[in-house]
């Protein structure tokens, strides 16, 4: 068992019976009261949301978590099949659990998958991932002194927004966080 001075934001505990990832964990001292950490908590099982005070010393049951990084092979219904980069296993984990992202994948690229009695709880998407545009309006020389953006449809078929000079056929890095520009592949 750990303590509530063991844990940080993604930790992966067992509260109430269900996996939750922490999300924020705030260290509050308030007056003349004692010390206690403030946790927001997402359920893995569900997705909702748990607020919960834990005082400072309490015991924390830890999930034994296994990372895992393993090859996006192909999408297959609901499922992401990916294979085990050492022992060549496959294993079908829900789209849901990359939630958004799932639309900026492409066949071949690493992604994370966490692992509780070889079951998939957590699955996560390469930070950044490097995608050929489809189609986009064609820009304008000089068009880099504004901010301004314009959508640009990417060779897995989602639409994200890029400045004004990025033209059709050219490999861009975005940002798999919030969906951002980060620049153009040489």
């Amino acid at each position: 068992m750990a303590n509530t001075g063991d844990i940080n934001v993604g930790t992966i505990l067992r509260y109430n019976g269900e996996l939750c990832v922490i999300t924020e964990y705030i260290h509050r001292t308030p007056g003349n009261l004692r010390a206690f950490y403030q946790a927001k908590m997402k359920n893995l099982r569900n997705g909702k949301v748990v607020e919960n005070r834990f005082r400072a010393g309490e015991e924390v049951d830890v999930a034994r978590v296994e990372f895992k990084e393993m090859q996006f092979i192909y999408p297959e219904g609901d499922h992401i099949v990916v294979m085990d980069n050492e022992t060549f296993d496959q294993v079908y984990v829900p789209s849901e659990m990359f939630g958004d992202n799932v639309k900026l994948m492409k066949e071949g690229m690493t992604v994370k998958i966490a692992f509780e009695n070889d079951q998939p709880i957590l699955a996560e998407a390469p930070t950044f991932v490097e995608l050929e545009i489809t189609y986009t309006e064609p820009g304008l020389r000089g068009d880099t002194a504004t901010n301004t953006l314009k959508q640009a449809t990417v060779e897995t078929g989602a639409i994200v927004n890029v400045p004004l000079f990025v033209n059709q056929g050219e490999v861009i890095k975005i940002d798999t966080r919030d969906w951002s520009y980060a620049g153009k592949v040489k």
